[in-house]
């Protein structure tokens, strides 16, 4: 059974000293031949003593069984310690009088643990010596670590005597013994206090009773549980000491218990920036110490600065001086020496990081400096500034308080205090390694997992590139990588995101190619910087924010300083609940331990009902204390009831493991009463459905991009543009291919494609050696990058080079350099390829005519007419459609077509290459097939379009969303309190924007992988989402994790709603599935507190009005009474039912008495009298309808969403045409018609009455958002 519960706090507890014989024969000796001044011997394991302690009768069926993971021995009192120990190391021998059984865990290796115990050796001294502590971390080849706490004390050598001296004879000997408590669990500080107690026993017990006494320790020790990750601390009484067990923050993070500002006194920040900067570059790293105890905790807290990266390489913070030869491993490592060993370790051994922790000094084993590339100086001279707002000194911050009267009052001020410094420290040390990898992100390929190195040095600066090619070949930044691209939501994550600036989001919100803007070679001026670099995004006007408003983005974050707002560091530490632990029992027997825990199951019941409406993240963690004891106790349903109501209150620490086990191991009698059971019955066959399931490890694995070396099929084309980051749209690449292949094959080949992936980063390159006059760019915006120069030529207005930026034309006037702006893209009337006359010939040349000027400008371009004709066309579409449809990705994707053409001709360099680059003139090419015109009244309406599969390789099905008020999450930090919208994707995906700028705050929430077809904002700060798979997920709108899930619908949950007017002031809940079940919910304690089934043939959405039920089915419309018996029925009309149709959506009315109803294959709505809903008494026909998906009401509106009739015009596009309609309820007639989606509009939803929002279907994929008169 242990195998699959989680170790309680103690692994182990083993005592280590020298075999009695040896003390004998020394203290004889010492008798004839006097005091020896120092004498070494050689430890041995004396005791082990490790759980279980007690066993269930055997007359149980469920007899506890030793754990398969331990090894069994057997030891006998009577044999002499060198054998005994022997045994130890062995298996044991079997049978023998006087003998008893003690349980090792077999990743404990009791031949290096005396060593470790005894790092320096274990001493024979003529003077008692104070008690002495170090600590110790075990990892096995799996990397799986053990934590151990060593207390070391002396006593005197005596024929037959006590522990410590009582009225025997005074010696004039004493020798060591270690005490080892090992844990799988870091808890330094806890298990140093439980030491400390049982120091206070052994002081004044006999020899004979030290076994027993550490039996008893050890076995109260097996009692403790440990926390789940969370908010929940353990507490427990060992006298004389309360102590306190702290949580880990989440399952991928340890507890911290230890003081995280040690390093910080060890060292100033210069020198801990060099140590945290041999760990990232994963050098051989070694500390010293005078102390032992310093080695390991000062190790541990430089691991945990680098969260979150994962040190991969050998970790041993403790070489007895037995081990200085693994300091000889070719590898990199990180371990610790005594200070003594300081001058030979130097001496023999080379390319070694010598760490004096003693006086704070980094040297290598060759010289007295360090020769390695240091952290970024920016984000190095942050952290410094941080580190010196950090106030260290309890004495200091307590000096105005009383003093305490009481030890545990005074330790529980010293722990509080201490948690609140621990967060500070952590939260800097976060901000230090976002500061220094948060760039990473931009150079990801998430579908096809690669990293673009190369690309991602080039944007660094020229002194931190070393770093950066060092750091990159790492094994921790590896496992780093593996995490960003599964898009893990850490902490990592969370801070880079809120830190982004409001350019940074905007960044996020558009793809565009990577050129240097105006303000960076201003900047790069200014500096004195003259070494190329390459930048990161240019910037995009977003036209519906005012035509002159810009968005910058530089090219690196890190250019000067970084001082993050303090915001990002003021995050208050979580709030913490301590449960304290009942007294353990005085006598250790089985049935006295049975009680303990049934004591503990009872409080576990009173704090559950004591939080079963106010907080259900600390609900969750008493349920699975609750569960876990439950097993312990072989109360197995109990204990599965306990993980049922886990698993829909915090997924993140359900057990699977032990649930799985708990399932197979239940007995005939017990499956029976499960099965009667509905919720224990659900769990089981999810248990036994997951474990059908083949088992299929996850794609972890990391790729550098490489240039083909085969000829590429289109897919394999795809891929790997994808991969070197030039596109990630699939359409666009499918042009791309076309325009490569020229039409004539079904491949490129690998040189043809290095040739175009070379032109395109020497194109780039290029770019940075742009460097305007000052009085040139005066006349350019901050954000505009020059994309393209001509050749000098002769124009209209003298000779000079033609460039162009995303926004406009403009001359490079040569001899005195001189600036004229030829037109902006949105003025531009005509583009036409003309010829001029030069001397007896005429040459080819381009005429631009421009709104508002009466001049047409010419340029003699020669044989670059036709490039520059196709790239300005294609700008100039590009914008028009930008402008109409309030839509910047239009500006976005012209602008990479154009860049694509540049390359695509500059790479096939034949005579059809104009030809073939036309082939990505597509905003060109629509704009003659189809009518560009928005109609005046979608124009005036349509206020901005927003793209949430911006980050994917094709457009996604908007099915869903959701706006939630800032109010929703006003218990977080100011810059969560901004409205959100939520978007529900294909395939379980949510993607969440801030309302009030409409940059995208989180790209991926992943509920479930089916569709998702409902959303509801609840003031609990969740958002519940219900799921094509029957599972409701709740999504925590402060930490953006979905870690909850409710498990009670048997089918497709189609429809969610909530009662705001209930008399109690309390949020009444519903949910419905297809198959016509109602759920009615308590939103706090997540139980459901009624149950009823409509008979109908699919149940697809409910809606609460005046107290009563509304459900909408393909067959009719029905309302229920409180009862959940049907009162109402509307039923489809006569003239609709020689169809297949159905009812899509409904609307309910009630101060004018009107149900309106939507079909989804007729385009007519109906509306009905409440009270005589036999036949509807008004059609309103949508004109260009084909069906009707959704309905609200919006102020005195209503809006409805459409499927459209598919294009057949015979345009190309074959798209459909949907639109949004505007009916006004008191005439009855279409107010408005707007028009901007290319595919069936899915979804419908109102910001605060102020604006509408519409989802459409993956052809489209768009977000549309309308102002409401």
């Amino acid at each position: 059974m242990t195998d699959h519960l989680p170790s309680t706090l103690l692994e182990a507890c083993v005592v280590v000293g020298a075999s009695s014989e040896k003390l004998q024969e020394i203290y004889q000796a010492s008798n004839y031949n006097g005091t020896p001044e120092l004498l070494l011997l050689e430890p041995e394991v004396l005791h082990v003593l490790a759980p279980p302690f007690v066993s269930r009768p055997q007359t149980d069926s469920d007899v506890v069984r030793s754990r398969g993971r331990r090894q069994r021995v057997r030891k006998r009192r009577q044999r002499p310690p060198s054998t005994a120990v022997s045994s130890v190391k062995g298996e044991g021998a079997e049978g023998g009088d006087g003998g008893h059984d003690v349980t090792v865990p077999k990743d404990i290796d009791l031949m290096v643990l005396p060593q470790l115990c005894f790092p320096g050796g274990l001493q024979i001294t003529n003077e008692q010596r104070e008690e002495q502590f170090h600590f110790l971390v075990f990892t096995d080849v799996f990397g799986n670590k053990s934590h151990g706490v060593v207390m070391q004390c002396y006593r005197p050598i005596l024929e037959a005597t006590c522990f410590y001296q009582n009225g025997a004879r005074p010696s004039k000997l004493f020798s060591a013994y270690s005490f080892c408590v090992i844990s799988k669990y870091p808890y330094f500080t806890a298990l140093r206090d439980c030491l400390s107690c049982l120091l206070i026993q052994l002081r004044t017990c006999r020899l004979s009773e030290i076994e027993e006494k550490v039996k008893e320790f050890a076995a109260k020790l097996s009692l403790v549980p440990i926390p789940p990750p969370g908010q929940l601390h353990l507490m427990f009484t060992l006298h004389p000491l309360t102590i306190e067990l702290p949580s880990r923050e989440d399952k991928d993070h340890p507890a911290v218990d230890l003081d995280l500002h040690l390093p910080l006194f060890c060292f100033r920040p210069q020198p801990l920036l060099q140590v945290l900067s041999c760990l990232l570059q994963e050098q051989r790293v070694v500390l010293f110490s005078a102390n032992w105890a310093r080695l390991t905790l000062v190790a541990e807290s430089l691991l945990l600065f680098l969260q979150p990266l994962s040190w991969q390489q050998p970790y041993v913070p403790v070489l007895a001086r037995g081990m200085l030869d693994f300091l000889m491993a070719p590898t990199a490592f990180l371990m610790g020496c005594h200070l003594c060993h300081f001058e030979e370790v130097a001496a023999e051994t080379d390319d070694l990081i010598l760490i004096n922790i003693d006086n704070g000094r980094v040297s290598s084993s060759c010289s007295e400096t360090v020769d390695l590339p240091e952290i970024p100086p920016s984000a190095a001279d942050c952290f410094t500034q941080r580190c010196q707002s950090l106030q260290m000194h309890f004495d200091l911050d307590q000096c105005h308080h009383a003093s305490c009267t009481d030890i545990n009052d005074q330790r529980a001020q010293k722990r509080a205090w201490q948690h609140n410094l621990n967060h500070d420290i952590q939260r800097i040390m976060l901000e230090l390694i976002v500061n220094i990898f948060r760039d990473v992100s931009c150079h990801l390929n998430y579908e096809h997992r690669v990293f673009n190195s190369e690309e991602f040095l080039k944007t660094r600066e020229p002194a931190e590139k070393m770093f950066y090619m060092k750091v990159l070949e790492t094994h921790i930044f590896h496992s780093f990588l593996k995490d960003r691209l599964s898009r893990k939501m850490d902490n990592f994550t969370r801070m880079e995101l809120s830190t982004r600036s409001e350019m940074q989001k905007m960044k996020a919100m558009v793809e565009v190619p990577r050129r240097p803007t105006m303000q960076e070679i201003q900047a790069r001026r200014r500096s004195s910087i003259t070494e190329k670099s390459l930048i990161k995004r240019p910037v995009m006007s977003l036209p519906n924010l005012g035509d002159d408003q810009t968005i910058i983005f530089q090219r690196n974050t890190l250019l000067t300083r970084i001082i993050m707002p303090d915001t990002a560091l003021r995050t208050p530490p979580r709030n913490i609940k301590v449960f304290k632990l009942p007294p353990f029992p005085v006598c250790l027997s089985f049935h006295s331990v049975q009680g303990y825990y049934s004591e503990l199951i009872q409080l576990f019941g009173k704090a559950i009902a004591s939080v079963q409406n106010e907080n259900s993240t600390l609900l969750a963690r008493f349920y699975y204390l609750r569960g876990f004891i439950n097993s312990l106790c072989f109360r197995r349903l109990d204990a599965l009831s306990d993980f049922q109501t886990l698993y829909k209150t915090d997924t993140a620490i359900f057990p699977t493991e032990l649930v799985t086990w708990l399932v197979d191991s239940l007995h005939r009698d017990e499956r029976q009463q499960a099965n009667r059971r509905p919720e224990l019955k659900r769990l089981i066959l999810k248990v036994k459905t997951e474990n059908e399931k083949p088992l299929v490890q996850p794609d972890d694995h990391v790729k550098k991009f490489k240039l083909p070396q085969q000829n590429l099929q289109q897919e394999d084309f795809v891929r790997c543009i994808q991969e070197c980051g030039i596109v990630k749209d699939v359409a666009t690449i499918h042009r791309l291919f076309d325009a490569l292949t020229e039409g004539q094959s079904n491949h490129v080949d690998p040189e043809l494609f290095k040739a175009f992936y070379t032109f395109w980063k020497e194109t780039e390159v290029e770019a940075q050696d742009v460097n305007l006059p000052s009085e040139i760019i005066d006349h350019l915006d901050n954000c505009e990058c020059v994309y393209k120069l001509s050749s000098c030529v002769k124009t209209s207005h003298g000779v000079g080079k033609m460039a162009m930026t995303q926004k406009r034309l403009f001359l490079l006037t040569e001899g005195q350099p001189g600036f004229l702006e030829i037109t902006m893209f949105r003025d531009i009337q005509e583009v036409k390829v003309a010829s001029a006359p030069f001397l007896l010939v005429r040459i080819p040349s381009l005429r631009i005519r421009t709104s508002g000027r009466l001049e047409v400008f010419e340029a003699n371009l020669k044989t670059e007419t036709e490039p520059w004709n196709l790239v300005i066309k294609e700008m100039w579409a590009g914008r028009k459609m930008a402008d109409q449809h309030k839509d910047p990705q239009y500006m976005t994707q012209a602008l990479t077509n154009v860049l694509l053409m540049d390359t695509v001709m500059g790479c096939l360099q034949t005579q059809r290459s104009i030809c073939a680059a036309s082939k990505l003139a597509y905003f060109d090419k629509i704009k003659h097939e189809v009518p560009m015109m928005v109609p005046k009244t979608t124009l005036e309406t349509l206020k901005h379009k927003i793209n949430p599969s911006l980050d994917l390789a094709e457009p996604q099905t908007v099915h869903v969303l959701l706006y939630t008020p800032g109010q929703l999450t006003c218990n977080a930090s100011k810059s969560e309190m901004n409205p959100k919208l939520w978007v529900a994707l294909s395939g379980g995906k949510v993607v969440v924007f801030d309302a009030a700028t409409w940059s995208m705050l989180q790209d991926s929430i992943q509920a479930g992988t089916s569709q998702l077809n409902c959303m509801l904002g609840l003031v609990q700060e969740q958002v519940w989402i219900g799921s094509q798979d029957s599972v409701i997920y709740i999504i925590d709108t402060h930490s953006m994790s979905c870690n909850k899930q409710l498990t009670e619908h048997r089918q497709e949950v189609t429809g969610l709603t909530v009662d705001t007017g209930d008399q109690h002031n309390t949020q009444q809940t519903y949910s419905c599935s297809c198959d016509g079940t109602i759920l009615q919910w308590d939103s706090c304690s997540l139980k459901v507190k009624r149950q009823f089934h409509l008979s109908c043939e699919r149940l697809s959405s409910i809606q609460i009005h005046d107290g009563a039920l509304w459900c909408c089915c393909d067959d009719g419309i029905v309302e229920l009474r409180k009862g959940g018996t049907p009162q109402r029925r509307v039923v489809i009309p006569d003239d609709l039912r020689s169809m297949p149709s159905r009812f899509s959506s409904f609307l309910v009315i009630p101060e004018r008495g009107q149900l309106w109803t939507g079909c989804a294959d007729s385009g007519e709505l109906c509306v009905w009298h409440m009270n005589s809903h036999n036949s509807c008494f008004k059609k309103i026909s949508l004109t260009g309808s084909t069906g009707i998906t959704c309905i609200i009401r919006v102020k005195d509106q209503i809006w409805v969403g459409c499927r459209g009739r598919s294009d057949i015009s015979g345009h190309s596009d074959g798209q459909m045409r949907s639109q949004v309609v505007i009916v006004d309820p008191e005439t009855h007639t279409v107010a408005k018609e707007l028009q901007a989606h290319t595919d069936s509009i899915q979804t419908l939803c109102s910001a605060e009455d102020r604006y509408v929002l519409s989802g459409s279907a993956r052809r489209d994929g768009k977000i549309a958002i309308w102002k409401v008169e």
